[in-house]
């Protein structure tokens, strides 16, 4: 009997669902729209992310996984339910086998969380787990099945991991809990302190998809940003600029930066000659900010790139990881030996 075999990169800030044969099949908001006082979900990901900030009492909408792990089980559980549901079909069958991404700086606690989700969520025993670098190297088409150093950087919503993997494992690795989502509190923080104007997550990951670099730009572009103003109370629109938006991602943007120096300085020799050949491949979101290859490069000294199609990768490869799960099967996670004790170097 055909079974479905599906990567799902359970993600802060997205779910993307990779299915054999047929790609990234699912790219939805990690976001769930309740209502309260009946306690009962109105709708997941695109829908229930536009009733972000716009919603009566009654109904509040919540982001289910903070900072690469899971902060609401049940609702996490409901939203996996629904995605396998909306991908496999409504009647099933055979179960799908199903890979899912954690972070690579996860504990055994926060690792069966995952799998049990995955498992209440219809997946078939066992659901596999695998460290996100893994899964994002793979997925970037990294030849990682050689004995030489490849270093990764997937940089998404809640977390950045750096990794140097060879031979299906990861050797060197940190995950540090600044990703995407600090930058756009970083932004919010910024408008609101510069110019006293109250804006919301959303509007700040609009500026920094509009205008936001990790380096200031050669040639100054603006953008007009509306929120509400402090002193007055009143709607207002101002003016912000990309070298201030620049200035006030510097920090969040440092803290990446030092956990990539940091699994630098702990490569062993072989490795790290190997990375400074091959250069560290960004994937994720995070690596669509304007200039953050140079930025690393300028910083570290090693060739940096963005993969192609940098958000698919990591969904990629664990569906790709499935297809290859003898080669790696040493390398994955149990429950029983969590992935710090076993690789990480926090």
């Amino acid at each position: 009997m055909f079974t479905k075999r599906v990567g799902i990169d359970l993600g802060t800030a997205n779910v993307l669902v990779y299915v054999k044969g047929k790609g990234i099949v699912l790219n939805e908001p990690s976001v769930v729209a309740l209502a309260t006082n009946e306690n009962r979900i109105l709708s997941f990901g695109n829908d229930a992310r536009s009733m972000l900030g716009r919603t009566p009492g009654s109904i509040s909408v919540i982001r289910p996984m903070r900072d690469g792990v899971i902060a609401d089980y049940m609702i996490t559980e409901a939203m996996l339910r629904h995605y396998i549901g909306r991908v496999c079909g409504g009647l099933r069958l055979s179960k799908p086998e199903v890979m899912i991404c954690i972070p690579a700086g996860v504990t055994s606690v926060e690792q069966r969380a995952v799998r049990d989700a995955a498992e209440q969520a219809g997946a078939k025993r066992p659901a596999y787990l695998i460290p996100e670098p893994l899964a994002a190297a793979i997925g970037a088409k990294i030849p990682i099945a050689s004995p030489t150093g490849n270093m990764v950087v997937d940089i998404g919503g809640g977390t950045t991991e750096a990794a140097v993997i060879s031979m299906y494992g990861i050797v060197v690795s940190q995950s540090v809990r600044v990703a995407g989502n600090r930058i756009d509190e970083a932004i919010v923080a910024h408008v609101r302190r510069k110019h006293n104007l109250m804006i919301g997550d959303r509007t700040a990951e609009e500026i920094k998809i509009e205008i936001g670099s990790a380096l200031p730009l050669p040639k100054e572009v603006t953008a007009e940003v509306r929120g509400r103003d402090q002193v007055s109370g009143l709607p207002k629109t101002i003016t912000v600029t990309s070298t201030e938006v620049a200035h006030a991602i510097a920090e969040p943007l440092a803290a990446i930066v030092a956990s990539v120096r940091s699994v630098l300085e702990q490569t062993p020799p072989e490795l790290a000659s190997d990375v400074i050949d091959r250069g560290m491949v960004l994937t994720g979101g995070g690596a669509l900010l304007r200039n953050l290859d140079r930025l690393l490069t300028q910083e570290t000294g090693v060739p940096s790139h963005v993969a192609d199609q940098p958000m698919n990768c990591v969904a990629i490869g664990a569906g790709l990881a499935l297809e290859h799960l003898e080669m790696i099967k040493r390398n994955l996670p149990t429950d029983e030996q969590p992935l710090t004790s076993a690789w990480a170097s926090q």
